[in-house]
């Protein structure tokens, strides 16, 4: 089994993500980002019952006691993800993303009929070791949606900017939603507190997001 090149550190900051194995898909419908979604906030605890999911209660109320890992961002694609976060607790990183992944892929070969590996190998990680390069995460994160309208968009440039603001505000399956003050219970995902504040207010991130499609734009003209 290979090495992880990297190790986690307490009040460090990493970029994790994954895809499906051979690029497939690994959501095909809400139901599936639903329940990824779920497992960011239960999977993040010490404490997780078994039968959780059978219960006719609100998930992201529960008490999941001491959580392993602050996420400050995060975006669902249909064969991929993305998370942004730091440890709390030594090795909760670790903790955290077994957690997440065993029990998506379980749900996920329950659910289609299938068995083996759901993901590519172990999760990819990046420590975050600029304060530049944090910030742009937010960006970078919060945007990979874009290409659902504009596939071409990194290589030729956003056609339409406002429209790719709006696209991105209303999509359900990244925590973007939750720095425009969106109401709505998946907010108990992230914990923003334990990242620097870059965006005091809604109109702070949606001034970011925007310059960076400009320059985007503007680089490839």
């Amino acid at each position: 089994m290979s090495e992880r090149k990297i190790s986690f550190s307490s009040g460090e900051f990493y970029h994790v993500y994954n895809r499906g194995n051979s690029k497939q898909l690994i959501f095909h419908d809400a139901n599936d980002f639903n329940r990824f979604m779920k497992l960011l906030y239960v999977s993040n605890g010490s404490v997780i019952s078994r039968n959780l999911f059978s219960r006719k209660k609100e998930i992201f109320k529960t008490n999941r006691q001491k959580p392993l890992v602050a996420i400050g961002a995060y975006c669902l694609m249909s064969n991929h993800f993305h998370i942004l976060l730091t440890e709390i607790e030594v090795g909760g990183i670790s903790k955290f993303m077994q957690k997440l992944t065993t029990g998506y892929s379980m749900f996920y070969n329950n659910k289609y009929k299938r068995t083996g590996t759901l993901f590519e190998g172990k999760f990819r990680s990046e420590h975050v070791d600029e304060d530049r390069y944090l910030k742009y995460l937010f960006s970078y994160i919060h945007l990979n949606p874009v290409k659902l309208i504009d596939s071409h968009w990194k290589t030729q440039g956003i056609k339409n900017a406002d429209a790719a603001k709006l696209f991105i505000a209303s999509y359900r399956y990244s925590s973007y939603q939750d720095y425009l003050g969106t109401q709505r219970d998946e907010s108990s995902i992230i914990s923003s507190a334990q990242f620097p504040n870059y965006f005091s207010t809604s109109a702070d991130i949606e001034k970011e997001i925007f310059e960076w499609i400009m320059f985007n734009r503007e680089s490839l003209t």
